[in-house]
């Protein structure tokens, strides 16, 4: 299945937090859009890899996406390895797409670094015709393929975006989608333990975050992102002002 957009979160959740209105937005204009998470999240606080699996798929639905998979390395373990660049690698070369969005280079959990770094390689290599794969599902070989496009969406440490996504009209749909997580965000007190994210003071973070970003570009609701190289422009009437 080939898709425009293929956004990867190191954790169930990530790609609802970075993305997912620009997800939103892109799925509205006809593109195809897929998901891959790295880990099943097993090491949350709250919740098990099954509900997490499960929470994913109603996400999906709400973002409408076109397919949804995850790798299954191992949350807080998984190393910038052979066997799990490969496994990148074969994702990227399954869905063939345009624009290739990440983690950031540096967050507060450790696996959101380390995922960006891994993607990042694995989008180069991911070109390399003398690095070949199989398709596991189909048991074909694969062409290579690398993405136009690599951003980085920012998740929870501040970094300064280099461009601005306008999701005024996709945020509430977005935060449905991030909400479909109920064993992550706000629980009630007295409901298991409670964490970072858990508490609601996080979702008003996210939402204090949005209206940040949309105010620096003069919308009500934005998200930021961090490119790899010069984007190139072909007039000035496509910057937004």
């Amino acid at each position: 299945m080939k898709v425009d957009i293929l956004a990867v979160g190191v954790h169930p959740d990530d790609v609802e937090l970075g993305c997912g209105g620009a997800i939103i937005a892109s799925v509205r204009e006809g593109k195809k859009v897929a998901v891959v998470d790295l880990t099943k999240g097993e090491l949350g606080s709250r919740g098990t890899a099954e509900t997490r699996h499960q929470e994913a798929q109603a996400a999906a639905k709400i973002l409408q996406l076109s397919a949804r998979e995850n790798l299954a390395m191992a949350d807080g373990f998984f190393q910038i390895s052979e066997e799990n660049t490969l496994k990148v690698i074969r994702a990227i070369r399954k869905y063939q797409p345009e624009v290739l969005i990440c983690n950031a280079p540096h967050d507060r959990h450790p696996d959101h670094g380390r995922s960006s770094q891994l993607v990042k390689e694995a989008a180069f290599l991911s070109g390399l015709i003398r690095i070949e794969t199989t398709d596991q599902d189909q048991g074909q070989p694969q062409a290579a393929w690398r993405p136009k496009h690599l951003y980085h969406y920012i998740q929870d440490d501040y970094i300064e975006p280099d461009f601005i996504f306008d999701i005024s009209d996709t945020f509430n749909q977005r935060q449905e989608a991030i909400l479909s997580y109920t064993t992550q965000f706000n629980v009630v007190a007295g409901d298991g333990v409670q964490t970072y994210i858990s508490k609601p003071q996080f979702m008003q973070g996210v939402e204090s975050r949005a209206r940040l970003f949309g105010k620096r570009i003069g919308a009500e609701f934005g998200e930021g992102y961090i490119k790899t190289r010069a984007l190139g422009i072909s007039s000035f009437d496509r910057f937004i002002l």
